[in-house]
C-alpha cells in the first residue's frame, strides 16, 4: 500500500514533468525591466501603474536582479505590467528518484559501517552479499519513515 508521502511525490512529479525541459534564464536587467522595455513603459508610467514614486522603480528592478525582492513585490509588479507571476521550485529529477537516491546513500553509509566492523572481525562480505545487503537496506529505508532518510549521520 502506498503511503501519503509516496502519493504526494507521485502527484508532484506529474505536475513537474511539463516543467523539466523549461529553461528560463533571467534577462541581465531582470524580468521586470525586460518586460517594461518590451512594452514601451517608462519608469514614470510604471511607477504610476504600481502606485509608487518613480525612484522606487530603479530600486525594485535592482532588487529583482540581486535576488532580494519579495515574492509579493514581484507579483504586484507583474500584475502592473499585465503579466502573471509564476513561482516554482522544480527538482532536477523526479522526487521519487531523489528519495531513492537518498535511500541508496544512507544504505551505503550503513553498509560501510557494517562491512568495516565485520572486516575487523574477519567476517567480511563478498560482493554478492554486499549487493544483497545494500538492496535490503534500501528497501527497509524506503518502507520506513521518510524523515529517517534525511536525518544527519
Amino acid at each position: 500500500m502506498m503511503d501519503h508521502a509516496a502519493l504526494a511525490r507521485k502527484s508532484l512529479d506529474r505536475r513537474f514533468a511539463a516543467m523539466q525541459s523549461v529553461e528560463m534564464t533571467r534577462p541581465p536587467k531582470g524580468w521586470i525591466r525586460a518586460i517594461r522595455d518590451a512594452l514601451g513603459i517608462n519608469a514614470t508610467q510604471f511607477a504610476a501603474r504600481l502606485g509608487v514614486k518613480q525612484p522606487r522603480i530603479a530600486a525594485l528592478e535592482k532588487a529583482e536582479v540581486s535576488g532580494v525582492a519579495s515574492l509579493q513585490t514581484i507579483r504586484e509588479a507583474a500584475e502592473a505590467l499585465g503579466c502573471k507571476f509564476v513561482y516554482a521550485i522544480v527538482p532536477e529529477t523526479s522526487l521519487d528518484d531523489l528519495v531513492r537516491e537518498q535511500a541508496a546513500t544512507r544504505a551505503e553509509q550503513e553498509l560501510r559501517r557494517i562491512h568495516h566492523t565485520m572486516s575487523l572481525e574477519n567476517q567480511s562480505l563478498d560482493d554478492r552479499d554486499l549487493a544483497d545487503e545494500r538492496q535490503r537496506l534500501i528497501d527497509e529505508l524506503l518502507a520506513g519513515s521518510m524523515r529517517r532518510l534525511w536525518d544527519e549521520q
